[in-house]
């Protein structure tokens, strides 16, 4: 077992997501950067769906009651073990009563923590993923204790990676959504030649980006959605669905954003800046 000591600012348990239920309005969930979480879970040979903890822009406070080992990925958040800093990507032993803690956000902006074994809080719809109603927790909260198994012996076959560094680029690649050709030339020069801002709108259900490409009036019924559908509202502001992010919705889908770049947008904090690239079909 874990014991939060302090939460952190949004920090939830998440696995690779929750399928076959969109069409109830469940949005699939899961992590924001999975490759970062796959990484992690990889490194202590844990199954692709354990579940991991999500820490968002700072870091909990954790001791552990029971003694495990684990790995950390994603955003660097100056890690440390009873106060000694410890290096990220890399397979860490914790005894009984040792404390994890995280300090200053260095780059990225989410960071994944995985244990031997998971995670094993309780499973909604075949998934462990926070996603309230689904769940009774949203994010994980002071004094909870999170069940883990116990491990006090486990030779790493890998005890290290090198990580991509995915969160200094800024060039998200897409392809053409249903409704790429109501954009007009200038929507599609300002769309493809321009940087566009992070906004303080952005969560596990979406990011909205600063600058405007034009007011659109296209009408149209309320359709489905993935993570990473780029919607375009009358207005001409551009919101980028992200894992939690609703299942149908009614502003235009000009774009789709693959996996890999529905990760590095999850890197991405307020003020951060990305740009398109529009892949074939």
């Amino acid at each position: 077992m874990i014991k939060v000591i302090h939460p952190g600012f949004f920090t939830t348990i998440q696995d690779m997501g929750r399928f076959g239920y969109r069409d109830k309005g469940v949005p699939v969930c899961g992590c924001m950067d999975n490759y970062s979480a796959a990484m992690a879970n990889s490194l202590l040979e844990n199954a692709e769906m354990d579940a991991v903890m999500e820490i968002t822009m700072t870091g909990p406070k954790l001791e552990f009651h029971t003694a495990s080992f684990f790995s950390i990925t994603g955003a660097e958040m100056s890690p440390a073990l009873n106060g000694v800093p410890i290096n990220s990507y890399e397979v860490h032993k914790a005894n009984e009563g040792d404390v994890l803690s995280f300090g200053k956000l260095i780059n990225g902006f989410r960071s994944y923590l995985a244990v031997k074994g998971g995670f094993l809080t309780e499973t909604k719809l075949m998934s462990r993923s926070y996603y309230m109603p689904i769940t009774d927790q949203n994010c994980i909260e002071e004094r909870m204790e999170i069940p883990i198994a116990g491990y006090s012996d486990y030779s790493p076959k890998i005890s290290h990676i090198i990580p991509e560094a995915s969160h200094k680029e800024h060039e998200l690649n897409v392809f053409k959504g249903p409704e790429y050709n109501i954009l007009t030339d200038d929507q599609l020069k300002l769309l493809f030649g321009n940087k566009f801002t992070i906004a303080k709108e952005n969560n596990r259900m979406a990011y909205q980006l600063e600058e405007l490409i034009g007011e659109q009036s296209h009408k149209m019924l309320t359709s489905a959605t993935l993570p990473g559908t780029v919607q375009l509202t009358p207005a001409g502001k551009l919101i980028i669905l992200m894992r939690d992010g609703q299942t149908t919705g009614g502003y235009p889908r000009i774009l789709q954003l693959g996996t890999k770049s529905i990760a590095m947008l999850s890197q991405k904090k307020f003020g951060d800046e990305v740009s398109f690239h529009l892949l074939p079909h």
